[in-house]
Order: C-alpha cells, then sequence, then structure tokens
C-alpha cells in the first residue's frame, strides 16, 4: 500500500448543539481515487469543509504527509496543496481562461499578473494532464464539461496534490464524464491524490480505488471497491435493504394520447429562441423522459407547458382540450400537475406554513374556502392526511416549509401534485439533491401514478432516472426534440451523443415498450 497523505482521525464539527462530524476518521493514500458515500445530511460535506478550512473542527487531529497541520481557510489549505472544485464552479464567464486563473492570485514584483506566461504555464499544465483547453477562450464560450477542466486547472496550478471534487458529473454527458475519469486517471498516475464524493453509485465503483460511508455523521465504513457491490454501499448508506424501482408498465396499442404538443416556439425576452418547433405526445399510463444537458431549454418547456410562460407559436392540449393560451388555474382543473425544478425558489413559500403550501394550487376550491372565507378545518385535515399518506417528517402542519429538509420539501411538493390525481404530471428534475432513501420514495410514487392511467412527462439529467422510469426517451438539444425512442433499445452512449447535439443510429420507438 502507497503511503498515506491525509489522515483525518476523530474530527468532529457541530453546528449549534448537532454534531454533523461524530469522531469520523478517513485517509487517503498517494496516488489514491477515494469516493465518499453518504445520504443528506450524512456529514460528507462538512469532513470537506473541515479540510478545505471553511468550517472549524471542536476535536480531532489532520495530518498531511505525516505532519500534523491546522487548516484555517481555503488558502491555507491551498498552500498546503489541498484544493476542492465545488459542484457549482466559481469562474467569470467574461473573462478568459488565463484571466481566471489568475484571480486572487498575488504577485510581489507586478501590480498585473503576466497572462502570457500564464498562458504558456497553463498550456503545458494541460498538455501533462489531458486537459485540453485553451488559456485564450473566454469561460461564456466553454461548455460545462470545459469549464471543470478549468476549474482543475486553477487548483493545479495553485499547487495541488490532493483534490476533492464535490458531485463533478452532475451535470456531464456520459461522454464528458467518461472525459472526466480519463483526466482524474492522469492525475493519480502523477501521484496526485483524488476524493470523489457522488450520489451515483455506478460511477464511484467505476473510478474509485477505495470508498467510505457516512451516515448520520458517524463513519460506517470503509472499503476497498473490489471488495464492495453497488448494493452494498447502497444499503450501508441508508441502514436498510434499498432497491431503486423501474417502470415495468407496458404501453398497449392504441393507447390515447394525455398530452399532444405541435411545433412550440418559445422566444425568451431577450429576444432569444429558446424553443425550437418541439412535437411531442405522452400517451395514458406512460412515462415519456427528456433528457438532456442543462439549458438547453427544457426548463423553458415545462414553464411553457404549466402555463408560466407563453409560446409564440405552436399548439398544447391536454386530453384533447386547447390549453395553449389557458391559465394555470386553468391547467390545474382539466388535471395537470407541475413538480418544479426549484423546490425552494418555486415549489414552496419557504417562510409560509406546511397547510398553507399543502392548499397553494387549490385554494379557491370549494372544499378549502367559501365565498371568501378559509375552511382551515378542511385545510387542517388535509394536511394532516398529506403528511401520513406520504410520510413527510415534520413537527406540525403550522412549521415552516424552508425549516424540513430538502427531502421533506421534495415530499410535500410530491403530495400536493399527486393527491389531486392529476391527468399529467410535468415533473422537473424530481430527485435533484435527493440521496438515495428519498429517490427510491419519490420514484415508487410516480410509478403508482402511472400504473392507474396518468401520463408522466419527465424532465431530467440523470440518465439513470430516465432510463430506469421510462418507457420512450427524446433527448432536447438547444430547444429542439429528438423523435423518441424505446427505453428498451436506447443506450447510455446513444443518449449522452444526442445530449451533445451528434446524430446516432437508432432503433424505431415502438408502442408496447417498456
Amino acid at each position: 500500500m502507497s503511503s498515506t497523505v491525509l489522515k483525518m482521525s476523530d474530527i468532529v464539527v457541530c453546528y449549534g448543539d448537532m454534531v454533523a462530524n461524530d469522531h469520523v476518521n478517513f485517509n487517503v493514500q498517494v496516488g489514491e481515487i477515494h469516493a465518499l458515500l453518504g445520504e443528506n445530511g450524512a456529514g460528507k460535506t462538512t469532513l470537506m469543509k473541515a479540510l478545505v478550512g471553511l468550517v472549524a473542527v471542536e476535536s480531532g487531529t489532520i495530518e498531511l504527509n505525516g505532519q500534523l497541520v491546522e487548516i484555517e481557510s481555503p488558502v491555507a489549505a491551498l498552500q498546503l496543496g489541498i484544493g476542492m472544485v465545488h459542484q457549482h464552479f466559481m469562474l467569470i464567464p467574461s473573462l478568459t481562461v488565463a484571466q481566471n486563473l489568475c484571480v486572487g492570485l498575488r504577485t510581489a514584483r507586478n501590480l498585473f499578473p503576466d497572462l502570457r506566461r500564464m498562458a504558456r504555464e497553463m498550456r503545458a499544465l494541460a498538455e501533462r494532464y489531458h486537459l485540453d483547453i485553451d488559456p485564450d477562450e473566454r469561460v461564456a464560450n466553454l461548455s460545462v464539461g470545459q469549464q471543470q477542466r478549468v476549474e482543475i486547472i486553477k487548483a493545479l496550478y495553485r499547487g495541488a496534490r490532493l483534490l476533492v471534487l464535490d458531485e463533478p458529473t452532475a451535470v456531464l454527458t456520459p461522454q464528458e464524464t467518461e472525459g472526466l475519469f480519463g483526466i482524474i486517471r492522469h492525475l493519480v498516475a502523477e501521484n496526485n491524490s483524488v476524493i470523489f464524493i457522488s450520489h451515483k453509485l455506478h460511477e464511484v465503483m467505476t473510478i474509485s480505488d477505495r470508498v467510505t460511508v457516512l451516515r448520520a455523521g458517524k463513519l460506517i465504513e470503509t472499503r476497498r471497491k473490489a471488495e464492495t457491490t453497488a448494493e452494498q454501499l447502497a444499503n450501508a448508506m441508508v441502514g436498510r435493504d434499498v432497491q431503486l424501482p423501474t417502470n415495468k408498465h407496458l404501453l398497449e396499442p392504441g393507447t390515447p394520447d394525455v398530452l399532444r404538443v405541435t411545433d412550440l416556439h418559445y422566444v425568451n425576452p431577450r429576444g432569444v429562441s429558446v424553443l425550437n418547433g418541439i412535437d411531442l405526445s405522452v400517451k395514458a399510463g406512460e412515462i415519456h423522459g427528456i433528457a438532456g444537458v442543462d439549458g438547453n431549454g427544457q426548463d423553458e418547456f415545462a414553464r411553457a407547458l404549466a402555463g408560466l410562460i407563453l409560446p409564440a407559436q405552436g399548439s398544447v392540449r391536454l386530453d384533447g382540450h386547447d390549453i395553449t393560451h389557458a391559465s394555470t388555474a386553468e391547467r390545474i382543473r382539466l388535471g395537470l400537475a407541475h413538480i418544479p425544478a426549484d423546490r425552494q425558489r418555486t415549489a414552496l413559500l419557504m417562510g409560509q406554513s406546511l397547510a398553507d403550501n399543502a392548499v397553494l394550487e387549490q385554494i379557491t376550491q370549494d372544499e378549502f374556502s367559501q365565498r371568501g372565507f378559509i375552511r382551515s378545518k378542511a385545510i387542517r385535515e388535509y394536511t394532516c392526511t398529506l403528511i401520513d399518506t406520504y410520510d413527510i417528517r415534520c413537527q406540525s402542519i403550522s412549521q415552516a416549509a424552508g425549516t424540513l429538509s430538502g427531502g421533506n420539501q421534495q415530499k410535500l411538493v410530491l403530495a400536493r401534485a399527486l393527491a389531486r390525481n392529476p391527468r399529467l404530471i410535468i415533473a422537473v428534475q424530481p430527485t435533484r439533491g435527493l440521496d438515495i432513501g428519498a429517490t427510491e420514495y419519490v420514484h415508487a410514487a410516480l410509478i403508482d401514478q402511472c400504473a392507474r392511467g396518468c401520463a408522466l412527462l419527465l424532465i431530467s439529467t440523470e440518465l439513470d432516472e430516465i432510463l430506469a422510469l421510462s418507457n420512450r426517451v427524446s433527448v432536447i438539444y438547444r430547444g429542439k426534440l429528438t423523435d423518441p425512442l424505446d427505453r428498451a433499445a436506447v443506450t447510455r452512449d446513444q443518449l449522452g451523443l444526442l445530449m451533445g447535439g451528434r446524430a446516432v443510429t437508432t432503433t424505431s420507438p415502438q408502442q408496447n415498450s417498456h
């Protein structure tokens, strides 16, 4: 076994009375890819924040290359050779790669850094690690995968030999993910070490040498990848057997359309054409997946279907009713339910109670208000039913939605949408930010809705989710949809190529798909 570059012993981190890390032990070897797994709130992010000086350690020790160190800031961490690439990139789009590289760097002799010298050094570094980035290109012109490479170069340029990658594949296509894995392998081949934080178990099993699992702030186990399975890791994360459900429902020939979209166009307020002639149908009992990299028009498509923005051209029909210009309230009345991508900004009123949020879309209905007067008892009873049925962990119905965990916030949004037995569900990133236990719950609830004949449009950047749940799959790229593909006939690589705008040969879709 190679020598130890990092040893964290008995690490305790507290937020007030809450113990986020409870005597955690964690170590990384030179030239190792060490994956860190855990549900939301398990303590993995807190442990890494302690490593890079973003939170204070209450007790415990950190050793680098056998020497005790105190890390009080990210600058101190970088000086010790520790760099972190965050999930949300910290780049300035209007600047070039080289200019971004010098942001925050101090120079003793010159007021301004020597950009030409930095560009030369960056090219040499990029060539050494197969990063393939032009230092003179503006960041705004780079793909998401290329921007991630810039963040890695920034850390390496500052002398990092131990890299923490936080959910590094969250917004990458499968091809970009493979490219990143190649970069990681080159890094460790040069005796660098990588801590890989991810919730995607198949990626952990692909790239890591060892895996550490945290649960409720405590170390559960550390295993070599060769000595474990994805199922065992999932069970260790949750503390019970976990089986993510898959959609096994078959579509019968002649199943009617619930949603039909024809030649839909949308131009944003800046005059940019975002949706460019979308045609789509979703059948009763079908889950139709829309795959794509963020920013290709899927958000605008969902909002146009929900009535939050109006299209410039085209039509939308729900069970034969033309709802192209209908209000959101009218769409809800006709059976449309919308699960937005951002539960905190667009789905919930974070400062309002669970009861207020539970009836937010139905408060004008006779069940909850009459002659301008709120029926408080009916609202209380309805909210309690949702809490019990959907296992929303809370203190009371008067609790503010913003005080719930992310998983329970999503359950509240889900409960509000599904309790109405809708005809059509527009679900956008329904499990984003959720741990595997909450994901299991959400997937099962959506499959149950389709089993009773509801149509579901699933818009997600997670290919695992798309492939597990969909009957048919389309890919959105620059505001256009591909023809639908049979989930059983399409491969992950084919979807990845389509997500990057490349045409591929695929099997034509079958109505009786599963």
